[in-house]
């Protein structure tokens, strides 16, 4: 709807109802730095009006069979899927990703969340053992838990916050929803089909606002018994302080500061481009983007060198440029944050080999203040530095050497977290090798990003804690029972 200046103005979607809040928020477009969006500052009463529309719901809801649900859910990917141009427009200026991006992988893999779920929910089955000495049978049941507490990013808007909608209400639960307050529209434009696809009022709602305020009032809430976060490490561990008196069930997917490993006879042609992209795409402001390129030493040189010419050929444009393979960071305070990585690695004595200070960037006048950075390649880096060490979440990536296969594993698993890895080898005995001993949740070999919905996604160490997926996701929002019957 239209608000203050003629600007979209979101509204809270509470009980199938589109609910006005008594104060709001500024969003900015990155791509210019100006207001273009007014986003509910939602609080402890739109979270207990929540709880109180999914509570109401959760009765009818979960009674339903998980074939009805699963039309619910295709009606509502169908739907998505007819609204694919307006939902990526809208993704694109409200992230500042790239309308191709948007086009090809955000909006397209929240319908497929969608018609995932919506399939696997209708083929789990349960566990059975007999203990005929005894004259009994032994059976375990699942049911939906309840009110579930999602709290998605804003790298990923849509993709994300569907990964734990469809899931949580195939299963049965009623959802409150809290999308990141940088990147709200297109979960406002998902609750407008919510009816039309059939999902009765209160089974999803969505609450806009800062965590502070919403999220806070939310995890801690004594009705929601569990909570699906994706986010910082920082974050988690409030969460997890203000669930733990309730012993809630938590699903935690948090940062990662991801090798690339590339021994001598990777395939270089297919390595290159392929690792551009694991380091750059959305900006590196995806989580299993890689921040730390190891390269064996006798191909060092040769790879810097196509590596850092393969950037320089990646085009910064508008976000809404379908040429361009970079868009605008999120926001100005996260730009600097990225920047200020950079500064450090020069004050360390590291070299920056292309983007960020050494290129320049060429916007147009009426970009000129939107959050824009060139993809930035440092070396000469050690180990100990942050930029090694701690997680940037975007357009940097540092390319440093190594000998032999056990230092680089060793070297690769010395930082706190553990979520993806890649290894590019022509050797299948290595890449089994090597996968075996990474401590990751996920390892890409010869390739990124190829993702199998049915296989757990996670990571380890301070990566996150517990996995998403058909059987994973299935486990979470369930509770599961065991009964035994004697005969």
């Amino acid at each position: 709807m239209a608000g203050r200046g003629g600007l979209l103005m979101l509204e809270n979607f509470i009980g199938g109802k589109f609910l006005p809040c008594s104060s709001y928020l500024d969003s900015y477009d990155p791509s210019t730095g100006e207001v273009y969006c007014h986003v509910p500052d939602s609080g402890e009463e739109e979270v207990e009006a929540a709880v109180e529309a999914a509570r109401a719901a959760f009765p009818g809801w979960s009674s339903r069979s998980p074939q009805e649900r699963s039309q619910v859910l295709q009606r509502l990917a169908d739907l998505l899927e007819q609204s694919l141009e307006e939902l990526a427009q809208a993704e694109c200026k409200d992230q500042g990703k790239t309308i191709t991006l948007a086009r090809t992988m955000d909006i397209p893999r929240a319908v497929q969340n969608f018609r995932f779920f919506a399939s696997s929910i209708l083929h789990h089955t349960s566990e059975c053992t007999q203990m005929d000495h005894l004259g009994c049978l032994h059976y375990t049941v699942r049911a939906p838990v309840g009110i579930a507490a999602l709290i998605s990013p804003w790298n990923l808007p849509l993709y994300l916050l569907t990964w734990k909608i469809a899931p949580a209400i195939a299963a049965g639960n009623t959802v409150i929803a809290k999308p990141s307050e940088l990147t709200s529209v297109t979960a406002w434009m998902m609750c407008r089909l919510l009816e039309k696809a059939g999902v009765p009022p209160g089974v999803v709602n969505v609450v806009f606002g800062t965590g502070p305020r919403v999220g806070e009032a939310l995890v801690s809430h004594p009705d929601v018994p569990l909570i699906s976060f994706t986010g910082s490490q920082p974050t988690a561990e409030r969460i997890t302080q203000l669930s733990a008196p309730h012993c809630k069930k938590l699903s935690l997917e948090l940062g990662g500061k991801n090798p690339a490993i590339i021994f001598e006879d990777a395939n270089l042609d297919e390595c290159i481009p392929t690792t551009v992209r694991s380091s750059f795409a959305n900006q590196g402001e995806i989580c299993l983007c890689t921040s730390r390129i190891f390269v064996q030493r006798s191909i060092y040189s040769e790879f810097l060198k196509r590596f850092v010419e393969a950037t320089r050929m990646w085009k910064v444009g508008i976000p809404s440029d379908p040429s361009a393979d970079m868009g605008a960071l999120i926001s100005q305070a996260h730009l600097e944050k990225v920047r200020s990585y950079i500064k450090k690695a020069r004050l360390e004595g590291a070299r920056i080999l292309c983007g960020e200070g050494v290129d320049t960037l060429n916007l147009p006048p009426r970009n000129q203040a939107g959050y824009f950075m060139l993809p930035t390649v440092i070396t000469d880096v050690k180990d100990e530095s942050c930029c090694m060490k701690e997680e940037i979440f975007g357009p940097v990536t540092c390319v440093v050497p190594f000998d032999s296969e056990e230092e680089v594993i060793q070297r690769a698993n010395s930082v706190k977290y553990g979520l993806a890895a890649t290894v590019w080898s022509g050797s299948v005995g290595r890449v089994h090798r090597v996968a075996k001993k990474l401590q990751s949740g996920l390892v890409w070999t010869n390739c990124w990003l190829i993702r199998e919905l049915n296989l757990p996604f996670g990571g380890m160490k301070s990566s996150g804690v517990g996995r998403e997926g058909a059987r994973d996701s299935y486990e979470f929002f369930t509770e599961v029972k065991t009964i035994t019957v004697k005969h």
